[in-house]
């Protein structure tokens, strides 16, 4: 069966193998060893973190930050702006390699047999480091650093982009196992449309009585690429090993369709139609994000996904 045919028939497909681990990946690594640590070094001398060995290999100093700082050092790491309170001062990181990785060859092929050469590079992007739920208190704990409930990409973006061929990149960085918290697909399901997702203290996305049982979990090598149709149910397990689980989570759509998230920053990758109208300017890139992050720092913080809590569904409100 074909890639496409499989994403057709079952609203996910794996490619393995998409990104090499040297070619594509290390890139990525570097720059985020460099940038941890020069995050360390500034926080040990501030005193906001006692200690930090900054001899060990990437995985270990990831985790080493992430417990230093109890999870609250993730919006430094992430390649989007927050959800909210969005301020001038406001983290994040948007490195040439986070750039270089968005508009990646290898990865575009595989988008462009998806949804076709006309490639537009959606700003709903993140970085997810997770660590061993054990290192992370319960109130610190988010969609990026712990398990994810089960939910539909569709769910968590604005309306405008119901019409949108919007399809999800899950890149794995290192190994993703069962144990270390790997993603979980419902075959199928993105032939049942959009599902309510309750948004509560303790639930963000959709009741598990409504998702059915058939559930396949997804383990991945690191340079495997998982898509995923944005009615997709899916949900992560908890990391339950002694180590980070790290991977990237993108979007495409074709150009011109709304992204649901107009407030940040997209951009032109691919055109076969006009390929001079493609960003290949990290500058223009960075400056994109920049202006943004200004504007919204100095408005009301506009609603980011259609369902705001406290919303239930009957089956949660029962």
């Amino acid at each position: 069966m074909s890639v496409k045919q499989h994403f057709d028939d079952y609203g996910y497909v794996v490619v393995p193998n998409l990104l090499d681990p040297e070619i594509d990946l290390k890139p990525i690594i570097d720059e985020y060893s460099q940038l941890i640590d020069q995050l360390a070094e500034n926080w040990l001398l501030n005193n906001k973190i006692s200690n930090y060995n900054f001899q060990q290999p990437i995985l270990s100093r990831l985790l080493q930050l992430l417990q230093e700082t109890q999870g609250n050092c993730h919006q430094y790491l992430d390649i989007s702006l927050p959800l909210e309170n969005i301020r001038e001062d406001s983290p994040f990181h948007i490195g040439d390699a986070v750039f270089d990785l968005l508009k990646n060859k290898r990865l575009l092929d595989a988008v462009q047999i998806l949804i076709g050469p006309e490639i537009y590079c959606c700003p709903v992007q993140h970085t997810r480091v997770k660590p061993p739920e054990r290192y992370i208190p319960t109130e610190n704990k988010t969609v990026l650093t712990a398990r994810t409930f089960w939910h539909q990409d569709l769910g968590v973006i604005a309306e405008e982009a119901d019409h949108s061929n919007i399809i999800s990149a899950f890149i794995a960085i290192n190994d993703v196992t069962i144990e270390n918290g790997c993603v979980l697909v419902v075959p199928e399901s993105h032939k049942r449309g959009l599902l309510h997702h309750c948004r509560t203290s303790s639930r963000n996305g959709i009741p598990d009585e409504l998702v059915g049982e058939t559930q396949r979990p997804i383990p991945m090598k690191a340079g495997d690429v998982l898509f995923l149709n944005k009615l997709t149910i899916h949900a992560s397990l908890p990391n339950n090993s002694d180590g980070v689980r790290w991977s990237f989570d993108l979007r495409y759509l074709p150009i011109g369709e709304p992204t649901g998230r107009p407030w940040f920053p997209g951009f032109i990758a691919r055109s076969k139609k006009n390929p001079e109208s493609e960003l290949t300017n990290y500058d223009a890139w960075v400056k994109s994000w920049l202006e943004a992050k200004d504007t919204l720092s100095k408005v009301e913080c506009p609603k980011f996904a259609r369902w705001g809590p406290p919303l239930l569904c009957d089956s949660c409100a029962s």
